[in-house]
This record gives C-alpha cells, sequence and structure tokens, in this order.
C-alpha cells in the first residue's frame, strides 16, 4: 500500500488533539509525583522521591509536526460538510522544510528506595523516531500532488537527510543523595539501558539540484543520493522479532535550596524553595547490517511516474546506483535538559524546563528531538496535580496546553489550548498514562 506523508499528517494532528494532545509528558515530569515518569528526564529524579515504589503500569507520549504544514481546527471541525480538513490545511514550502515525529512508550516500570540515601528504577520503553531534514519542499509538494505545475522551475537540495529508526529499551537506573545539609541538597542519577533495535532506514544527499519542464513534464537532477536500510527492516509494517542490540546511557544531577529543612521532622522531598535540575539523554547508538544504495542522480526522467510508481521504484529502475552491504550506526536522539523549578507557596510552583538537542539538524543516521522551552505553572499534591504549560517551539512558535495527574491517571498536552484557538497548529502532541502509586 502507498501511504504518503501529507494524508498521513492531518489525520495524526487530529487524532492526538481529539484525545487531548504534550510532547513527551510536558509538565508532568516537573511534578514531585511524576515518579518513575520523570526518571526517563533526569535520573537523579528516583531518589529521595514522595513514593515508597512507584509502578507504572503503561504511558505513551507522542509529539508531531512540521514548519510545512499547518492547520486550522476550528475552521476544520466548523465546515458545513461536517469535520473536513479541506481548506483548512496551509503548506509553507522552503528550501529545507522539516518533518518530525515520536512515540514513547512507557512499559512495565517500577522504582523504589534502597536506603534513605539511594534508590534503583527499572524500566521498559518502546520508541519510533522519524526525522525528515532539509526537504525542498516544492519538490516535495509536487511528488505528492503528480507534478501538476504549469511553470518551469528549479530547486536544489542540501543537507538533506532522513532517519526512521524503531528500538526497545531496558534500563536500570541508580540515583544516590550527595550533599543534605541545613539549606542545601544535592543528588545524582545515572541509568543503563541496554538496547533492542528493530531497524532504521536512511536516506541522504549532501547535495543535489533539478529542473522540471512543466511542457514535457520532465524532471532533470543531479547529484548523488544514498538509501539505505536495515537487512529485513521495513518501516510500513515495524516489528520487534529481529532484534540488534546496543548500549545507551542518561544521567542527571538536582539542587535543591531548603531554607526551612530541619524545622520540621517530615520536612524535605518536596519542600524547597527553588530547585535545579540538569541532565542529557539518549547517549548511545545501535549498529546494524545495512543494505546501502548510492545512486548518481544525472538523468532526465517522466515527473509523473514518481507519483504513480512512488519514489524508490523510480530510484531503483531509473538511476544508476552502487549497492553495498554495511554496518550502519544510528546514533540515538542525544539531548540536554536544564530545568529551574520555584516553590511559590505550598501546594503552587512555577518551572521553566528546555531540552535541547545535541544532535545537529543535517546529521546523517541519526534521530533529533525538537528544541523546546517551556514554561508550567502548576498546582501539586499527594492525589491530584495541574498544569499549565506555556513553551516555545523550534519550527513552530507559541504553544500552550494543560495536564492533570488524578492518583493513577495521567493525562494532558502541550498544545491542546494553542491548538483549538489558534489558527495555525503547526506541532501536536499527547500523553497519557496509568500507574500504581504508592506513597511514602
Amino acid at each position: 500500500m502507498k501511504i504518503k506523508l501529507r494524508h498521513l499528517l492531518p489525520a495524526f494532528i487530529f487524532f492526538f488533539t481529539s484525545i487531548v494532545s504534550a510532547q513527551n509528558f510536558v509538565g508532568l515530569t516537573m511534578d514531585n509525583y511524576s515518579g518513575v515518569n520523570g526518571v526517563i528526564i533526569n535520573p537523579s529524579a528516583v531518589v529521595d522521591s514522595n513514593f515508597r515504589t512507584d509502578i507504572n503500569l503503561f504511558s505513551m507520549s507522542s509529539f508531531l509536526g512540521s514548519d510545512y504544514y499547518s492547520i486550522d481546527l476550528n475552521a476544520a471541525l466548523e465546515s458545513e460538510d461536517g469535520f473536513s480538513f479541506g481548506n483548512s490545511i496551509k503548506t509553507s514550502a522552503t528550501n529545507q522544510n522539516q518533518f518530525f515525529l515520536n512515540v514513547d512508550v512507557l512499559g512495565p516500570s517500577f522504582m523504589f528506595n534502597l536506603n534513605p540515601k539511594s534508590s534503583l528504577a527499572v524500566t521498559t520503553r518502546v520508541r519510533t523516531f522519524l526525522n525528515f531534514n532539509n526537504v525542498n519542499g516544492m519538490i516535495y509538494e509536487d511528488m505528492e500532488d503528480g507534478f501538476n505545475s504549469e511553470e518551469d522551475y528549479s530547486f536544489e537540495l542540501k543537507d538533506f537527510s532522513s532517519t526512521v529508526h524503531a528500538w526497545g529499551e531496558l534500563g536500570l537506573t541508580y540515583g544516590r543523595i550527595l550533599m543534605d545539609t541545613d539549606s542545601n541538597f544535592l543528588k545524582a542519577g545515572l541509568t543503563v539501558k541496554y538496547l533492542q533495535g528493530a531497524g532504521a532506514t536512511f536516506i541522504h544527499s549532501p547535495q543535489a539540484t533539478g529542473q522540471y519542464e512543466a511542457q514535457t513534464e520532465l524532471l532533470t537532477t543531479s547529484g548523488t543520493l544514498s538509501y539505505g536500510g536495515a537487512v529485513g527492516f521495513d518501516s510500513d509494517d515495524i516489528d520487534f522479532n529481529d532484534l540488534t542490540s546496543g548500549f545507551g546511557a542518561d544521567f542527571g544531577m538536582t539542587y535543591e535550596y531548603r531554607p526551612d529543612n530541619g524545622l520540621e521532622e517530615e520536612k524535605g522531598h518536596s519542600d524547597y524553595k527553588f530547585r535545579l535540575g540538569l541532565s542529557v539523554t539518549d547517549l548511545g547508538s545501535i549498529s546494524y547490517e545495512s543494505t546501502v544504495t548510492t545512486y548518481d542522480l544525472d538523468e532526465t526522467v517522466d515527473a509523473n511516474r514518481f507519483d504513480q510508481e512512488g519514489f524508490r521504484t523510480v530510484l531503483e529502475q531509473e538511476y544508476e546506483g552502487t549497492e553495498e552491504m554495511k554496518d550502519t550506526k544510528i546514533s540515538l536522539p542525544t539531548a540536554l535538559h536544564v530545568m529551574g523549578d520555584y516553590n511559590i507557596s505550598k501546594h503552587f510552583y512555577v518551572s521553566v524546563q528546555g531540552n535541547l538537542s545535541l544532535v545537529s539538524a543535517d546529521a546523517e543516521h541519526a534521530n533529533r528531538i525538537i528544541n523546546t522551552v517551556a514554561a508550567t505553572p502548576r498546582f501539586e499534591s499527594k492525589w491530584f496535580s495541574f498544569y499549565l504549560p506555556v513553551s516555545m517551539r523550534q519550527y513552530d512558535g507559541l504553544a500552550m496546553g494543560a495536564g492533570f495527574r488524578l492518583g493513577p491517571l495521567m493525562v494532558g498536552s502541550g498544545s491542546l489550548i494553542s491548538n483549538v484557538l489558534g489558527d495555525s497548529a503547526k506541532t501536536t502532541d499527547i500523553y497519557a498514562g496509568l500507574k500504581i502509586p504508592i506513597y511514602r
């Protein structure tokens, strides 16, 4: 079956925002009652928590977007024909458009205390990332629409790359209190991850140019493009039967200023005036035995064939390629997370969190997160928390959402409010989960 990204993206946007759509647990990870969900962002969260143990049954977070597409959900919802995308979808073609998707499923996981100064966590995760970097929006649009342009034009691809990667993780986290004085508290954590890669596909072109002639509907190209993937991997039908091993790691530290520590016998855990956190996640990679074909793009072809037969078929039949077997290392989406959290009063907090990719946008054989900065005021208590995140997102702009934790249930979004009220949504996201919290 031929599936087009143009058709999938609006469906994803509607699906996620309909459920109550957050960028990987936005708001929740700042909660002092996030438990094992906070460990995947900063491993030091495992120690000195508000839990005797915390058991995650199932949690899912997903993020989707592009600076090429935008959608007006209000226009789609208010259509005379019922819900319809119709004219509610707009496109913004540039020489370097970006497309991105990540899905993070946290499976059965738990954390527990070893002693007053140290704790352990065991996590299981399944993750899928898709990045299309530096896509020429004009040629992408014509390939999707069947080259119906009535005018001649030229285009250029520079540092174009795409990586689709799916893998599982088994993580072991250890956290320890390093300092606990009258006012100053410091803890650190490390997660070691055993990776099980399902596979990856990848495309890369350092430089390519082309000309489309409308009268003859011919496409003339030049340059090179490499296309490859792990042996036996099908990105349209991902399974986890034939796995490849690898290793990864996360590490983090958290400092808390507790000016009143010691005044109350049970003081501690969430009782700080402010805290600062720093972590690096997803260090590591997985190597796959791959088939890689490098194509010489110096050719002229019937442009309509791309729509009729698909990009890969035309590439294999019309362009000269050199195939080789090689080991290809797919790097994880390494990221830096910086956090500041201020306790306004007993149950009210406001935090600022920055998530920065440590993988460059033009990196080959790698995935990357989208850079964000989020400010999140929240109400927090043992059985209930409510979050109102406001974030600035790379390739999009301002996003606003909401989320809550009610005992074992977690639901939230970093973009629901802005997607519903705004007229140009370029990103959307969701998280939801169920756990068994056992408090102190």
